[in-house]
């Protein structure tokens, strides 16, 4: 992950892991390269990046870790395979999309003769096991029931999705468009509180460039956060 959210989830992850009772960190964003076809040993290809190596303490299996932290949005018209109705704000990318990159790509690297190599390197054991930790976040257009979901992906759902159109005026409400970075922050640190008629205009803003942004809503009874979509 090399996004904004990526590195945040990143710092905050790996943190957990450093003060687990559970796990020790034996390596973290391990960098995978060889050499280039030239055979110039110091030109170096990169195939790509173990996220975590962590030992369990209670059962002292080593187990490599991939890490994502995703905000997907649920259109039941992209496709009839579920995971491809989870797709990105701006329509960019899916949970079909990372999870067959996973099983291709990232999984596989594990046993690439390179990646042996640096681990034996590094004096860090072959993982016997392999693991996702998929921090989601989850939108739904309205009316669509949340009960018809599995319950995994329910406690993942925090909030709805709308069209241009259907964003309404309510005079008793503040309208926040917080930046990606502000995304992972807990929506009572956001501090630039908006009228209606000027969050709209950020937000036609943002359409215009046919992206897609979170908005916070609250009122003195209600918190609640919605993507506006350009599509």
């Amino acid at each position: 992950m090399n996004s904004v959210l990526g590195m945040q989830a990143e710092a905050c992850f790996e943190a957990y892991l450093k003060q687990s009772k559970q796990f020790k960190l034996l390596a973290a964003n391990l960098q995978i390269h060889t050499s280039t076809s030239f055979g110039n040993p110091n030109e170096k290809e990169t195939l790509g990046e173990l996220d975590y190596i962590v030992r369990n303490l209670k059962t002292e299996k080593v187990v490599h870790i991939e890490l994502a932290c995703k905000f997907y949005l649920y259109d039941e018209t992209v496709a009839d395979v579920e995971t491809q109705k989870w797709i990105g704000p701006n329509r960019k990318d899916s949970l079909y999309d990372k999870l067959e990159k996973l099983k291709w790509k990232q999984f596989p690297l594990l046993h690439a003769t390179e990646t042996i190599k640096k681990l034996a390197a590094l004096n860090v054991p072959i993982p016997t096991s392999q693991q996702l930790c998929l921090k989601s976040f989850l939108f739904l257009p309205k009316g669509i029931n949340v009960e018809v979901f599995p319950k995994n992906i329910q406690e993942c759902i925090v909030g709805h999705y709308m069209k241009p159109t259907d964003f309404i005026k309510d005079e008793a409400a503040e309208y926040a468009l917080p930046s990606k970075k502000e995304w992972l922050l807990p929506i009572n640190s956001i501090t630039n509180w908006y009228c209606f008629s000027k969050i709209k205009e950020l937000i036609d803003e943002q359409l215009k460039l046919k992206k897609s942004p979170l908005v916070y809503k609250k009122t003195p009874h209600s918190l609640e956060r919605f993507f506006v979509v350009w599509w």
